[in-house]
């Protein structure tokens, strides 16, 4: 297992990293850190797309779930039963945003690991050199920031205000505003308080982790903002269209 892990995500990112780090990045190792996120970003656009249109449209569905909800108040099972019906008319799965946790956790956890212990400001180690392709080039000079001007292995109290502000406007953006007269249920609110704890958890998480992260953090809430602006623009052109009959 351990070996598929380097093989299929590890060793290709760390390898992508240093490319970059190598040619277009011109040796600004922040630079390489948000050409390779696009990179990796562009590669799952198919997954991220869905899982965005799949939060939209449980949003837009949600007053219909609370109506059948009401019609079946005191039957749980045809309830139940109704709910699954409307997911099913409107081709919703419910399994999607868990779909993408499990394939996003692995490649976060192998860039922290790129980040932490592939590059080296005082040198490549030798498990680092033996991890590079026979084709891609080490690096002269390692720098450790950002345009010069952010320390991209310690902290960095900026990228962490600019992460945690994406993802409160990504999560503000998922959210439809509500009808007028329409009262959402507990469920509905405790989504939409998420957009408060999410930001706030990003935070207490990148407090944690070096710069690095965060930046990759930034590009790619960024990367879903303009996702979720798509999505948005699609629902509101009448391209999607909740069916609740």
């Amino acid at each position: 297992m351990s070996f598929l892990y380097n093989e299929i995500l590890y060793r290709p990112l760390f390898n992508g990293l240093v490319f970059l780090y190598n040619s277009v990045a011109i040796q600004d190792l922040g630079l390489s850190i948000i050409f390779l996120t696009i990179l990796i970003r562009i590669a799952l656009f198919p997954l991220f797309h869905k899982t965005a249109k799949h939060q939209r449209l449980t949003q837009e569905l949600q007053p219909h779930i609370k109506k059948i909800q009401e019609e079946h108040k005191d039957d749980k099972e045809t309830q139940t039963k109704a709910i699954l019906e409307l997911y099913g008319r409107n081709k919703a799965n419910p399994l999607t945003p868990i779909l993408l946790l499990l394939v996003q956790l692995p490649i976060l956890f192998a860039i922290y690991r790129v980040f932490i212990s592939g590059f080296d400001v005082n040198g490549f180690s030798e498990s680092s050199l033996q991890m590079l392709y026979p084709f891609v080039r080490r690096p002269e000079n390692i720098s450790d920031t950002l345009f010069s001007l952010v320390n991209l292995t310690k902290t960095s109290y900026v990228l962490i205000a600019l992460a945690a502000g994406a993802q409160y406007l990504q999560g503000k953006l998922s959210l439809p505003k509500p009808k007028p007269g329409y009262s959402p249920n507990e469920a509905e609110k405790i989504g939409r308080n998420m957009i408060y704890v999410m930001p706030a958890f990003t935070a207490i998480i990148l407090f944690n982790v070096p710069a690095a992260i965060a930046l990759y953090w930034l590009i790619t809430t960024g990367f879903s903002i303009i996702q979720q602006i798509i999505v948005n623009r699609m629902f509101s052109n009448g391209s999607y269209k909740t069916a609740d009959k």
